[in-house]
């Protein structure tokens, strides 16, 4: 039996894989020339690559724009807690300069009364 070529070799192994075997058989180069067969290659590679990410987001629940979207979500309530904080040291800085040391200062001047 003759030894198989390196072609022939790797339709088989993608058609075992689960690719068609027309398709297997293009995408080697085997019919149609090399740059035939390139283009295919990349546009079955498209076409899984999709394939993939609809499994992931289906499927097994992964979705990456639910995850980016959590994110989000936390850095904005961080980032309103943040002002929020900011605003209050603020306004309370200002209520102790204006009498003085707050609580303390008005029952010092309650007992002078």
């Amino acid at each position: 039996m003759a030894k198989k070529s390196r072609q022939e070799e790797l339709i088989e192994r993608l058609h075992a894989n689960g690719v068609r075997k027309r398709v297997a058989t293009a995408i080697t180069g085997a019919r149609g020339g090399r740059r035939k067969g390139e283009k295919q290659a990349r546009e079955v590679l498209k076409q899984l690559e999709a394939a993939t990410e609809a499994i992931r987001d289906d499927i097994l629940g992964r979705s990456t724009k639910r995850s980016e979207a959590a994110k989000k979500a936390a850095r904005t309530r961080k980032r309103n807690a943040d002002k929020r904080s900011a605003a209050a040291k603020k306004g309370a800085a200002k209520r102790v300069t204006k009498t003085g040391s707050g609580r303390a200062r008005t029952k010092a001047t309650a007992k002078k009364k």
